[in-house]
């Protein structure tokens, strides 16, 4: 009776059809998708990752890539070099494309307009190098779109004491299976900064003597870059990609000081000058291949090919108090680099729990170097300067990992890394072979409270590495010029020289942190993490007679101690103010951002209580907003952050102070139409002068001090975005 029933229906609608018009049209239906937010891509991430997606890079009016990032909690700048949780140099990995970034690449000549997205992760992963003792900031460039695309960004502002101008631009489309994109931007800048440096020291016949310098700096550049990309698809589930990217930049600077005598002797010149002239450039290129298989399984493989390479000549000029020259002295130096890629992953799901991905990468790197020192028309150091330098570098690692989802509340990541590098230089002075192998276990554990929200347990042990930089392994001097080799030098201004006994410095890291995302793409982040850190790298300072000295030198040289910790919390909140703060009745167009991040750190064998990590801040605060006045073109936000000043007990002789830093920027926006939009912004508004000094207390219970002001300056930047 229900086979009857059922085919009575049936036939009975196939009538009411066959009544219809002949002229009437079909139903229309549409299935509208989104792209994930920013957060949503964040939580649905192994790792816990903050994610900069497209909205905010365009957002602010941004020049480069270190304003987005100086906004982001957990990173902090210094020298224009991005760090996380305060840890110094060598401890964040830097990607581009998941590919390391080469020495001298900055990404403060990088515009936001040629990236995609920008990936910080606070731990390690498999997938790329484990040299992440702090994390890894990984930035994706933009990829070819599946449509037509055509930008145009104009920028003009007042840097320090002249004018500048900035273009970036987008050409993108896409004809039957092939797209491609052409992105290229050109840029310049400038500044200049009065700066005191008062110091007391010791001359070259050892008495002690006050010094007062006062001086002024000048600097300028510009460049340029482009990153065609192009993209086939490869029938229904391949494609293959070709990507470049070429950076070409000069640089300059000019500065002059005046030095004042409060005690002791004068020294060889009390009116000095410089002039800096350089460049630098990259060319990246590579293919990426993509195969999908059946049951999800897939390919990734890509190859690639860099080269990079600069040169520059410091020319330093010093008259004594009646005008006539004493110092003559031209350094100059010549380097360049390239290096083979090869890199890829299979990714095969298992069941219905596990995906397993397996990969390798490999990189072989070669740098050329050439550098000479001439003084008064005789090289500094004779049996150094002008030797060719040349190394090798070869990186192999291998990896795999198991994304695991163990239920609806638990999941985890469990991954092993193994990497080796391998380090072979010569020279006609200075012979080095060097090899570190390390091992990294990870494991990532995610615990969803309640699987009908959103809100996420994250934890992770896992095993990070930082390798010896090649200059910190090369036995290569370099010397401090005030004071020449049959002199002996003060213990506060040492020559420097590398060590080929280098080993890497392995750290052990917990993290655990609670996520809990709120409706309106908003998300509030409670942080904890630990780091054991074994073979620390310090300078250690000796007096000794080197090769290249007739007397007793005070030098520096790198060397692993016995270990250091590392402590803190790091607290983030951000999203619709609505949904942030409901009971305040704020308006839905205004959104709120802030952080603050607590460290603690101390190394082994050094005295406390400042035995903390070189470069590590007690503390830090950030704070902003983003307003969108209702029914008006207007926009508008700011953002503060603030760091404390602190000092860092370096050795038992030698303490480090660093001053208080703040930052304030502001932007407001003119939205004329969806096509263009004009941006001003406002950056380091009321900024603070840069304040640093050392203290070193000799055998005898004589001090060595030195004290250093520098002047900071506002930027004033205006842009208008055009889509064509």
């Amino acid at each position: 009776m229900r086979r009857a029933a059922a085919a009575l229906a049936i036939a009975s609608q196939a009538g009411a059809w066959a009544q219809a018009p002949a002229t009437a049209e079909p139903q229309r239906i549409e299935i509208k998708g989104g792209t994930d937010t920013d957060t949503e891509q964040r939580r649905r991430e192994p790792v816990a990752k903050t994610i900069v997606g497209r909205e905010e890079l365009d957002k602010y009016g941004d020049v480069s890539v270190t304003d987005v990032l100086k906004r982001q909690p957990g990173v902090n700048l210094s020298g224009g070099n991005p760090r996380l949780r305060g840890l110094g140099a060598g401890y964040t990995l830097i990607l581009v494309n998941g590919e390391p970034a080469p020495p001298g690449f900055s990404l403060e000549n990088l515009p936001p307009s040629q990236v995609e997205r920008i990936e910080i992760t606070k731990g390690p992963t498999a997938e790329h190098s484990t040299q992440a003792v702090a994390g890894t900031i990984n930035i994706i460039l933009r990829a070819a779109p599946r449509q037509r695309q055509r930008e145009l960004n104009l920028r003009t502002g007042w840097q320090a004491y002249k004018p500048l101008a900035g273009l970036n631009a987008m050409w993108a489309d896409r004809v039957g299976d092939l797209s491609f994109s052409l992105p290229f931007s050109a840029f310049q800048w400038a500044g200049d900064a009065d700066y005191r440096n008062e110091r007391v020291t010791r001359d070259t016949a050892g008495a002690p003597q006050h010094l007062l310098a006062l001086g002024h700096d000048r600097w300028w550049g510009g460049g340029v870059n482009v990153g065609p990309r192009l993209n086939w698809k490869l029938g229904e589930n391949g494609t293959l990609e070709w990507q470049t990217f070429a950076h070409r930049n000069e640089y300059n600077t000019d500065g002059r000081s005046f030095t004042q005598v409060l005690a002791g002797s004068t020294p060889t010149s009390v009116d000095d000058t410089t002039a800096v002239r350089g460049r630098w450039q990259q060319l990246r290129t590579g293919l990426n291949w993509v195969q999908r298989f059946d049951e999800g399984r897939r390919l990734d493989a890509r190859v690639g090919l860099q080269g990079s390479g600069g040169n520059n000549r410091i020319v330093n000029l010093g008259r004594d108090g009646q005008g006539t020259q004493t110092i003559d002295r031209n350094s100059w130096n010549e380097n360049s680099e390239q290096a083979r890629t090869a890199a890829g992953k299979f990714t095969l799901p298992v069941g219905e729990a596990h995906t397993v991905v397996a990969g390798w990468d490999l990189e072989f790197k070669q740098r050329r170097e050439v550098r000479a020192v001439i003084e008064n028309g005789q090289p500094l150091l004779k049996d150094f300067e002008a030797e060719p330098f040349h190394a090798r570098i070869r990186r192999q690692a291998g990896f795999v990992q198991d994304e695991w989802a163990i239920s609806p509340q638990w999941s985890t990541y469990l991954g092993l890394r193994m990497e080796t590098i391998a380090v072979r230089s010569a020279s006609r002075v200075d012979d080095l072979a060097s090899r570190s192998e390390v091992v990294s276990p990870l494991f990532h554990l995610n615990y969803r409270p309640d699987p009908k929200r959103r809100d996420l347990v994250r934890g992770s042990l896992t095993r990070a590495y930082k390798a010896p930089e090649l200059s910190s392994l090369l036995a290569r001097p370099s010397l401090n010029t005030s004071y020449p080799t049959d002199t002996t030098n003060p213990e506060s201004g040492p020559d420097r020289v590398g060590n080929p006994g280098l080993r890497p410095e392995l750290s052990t890291n917990l993290d655990l942190a609670f996520e809990r995302y709120f409706a309106g793409n908003g998300v509030l982040s409670v942080g904890v993490f630990h780091r054991r850190v074994s073979g620390l790298v310090r300078n250690a300072v000796t007096l000794e007679r080197p090769v290249w000295a007739t007397a007793d030198r005070w030098v520096s040289r790198p060397v692993n101690l016995a270990g250091a910790r590392s402590t803190g919390y790091e607290i983030e909140l951000k999203g619709p103010a609505r949904d942030l703060l409901p009971a305040w009745g704020l308006p839905p167009e205004l959104s709120l951002r802030a952080s603050f991040s607590r460290y603690r750190s101390s190394v082994d064998g050094i005295p406390g209580p400042d035995n903390r990590l070189e470069q590590q801040q007690p503390w830090q605060l950030a704070a902003g907003l983003d307003h969108r006045v209702t029914a008006s073109p207007l926009g508008f936000g700011a953002n503060l952050s603030y760091t404390p000043a602190y000092t860092t007990q370096q050795t038992v002789a030698q303490t480090q102070t660093q001053g208080r830093v703040r930052g304030v920027d502001a932007y407001a926006s003119w939205t004329f139409s969806r096509e263009s939009v004009a941006r001003l912004s406002l950056n380091n508004v009321s900024p603070l002068d840069s304040v640093s000094a050392t203290r070193t207390v000799e055998a005898g219970g004589f001090e060595l001090a030195s004290l250093n002001e520098r002047q900071n300056r506002m930027s004033l930047n205006l842009s208008l975005s055009l889509k064509l």
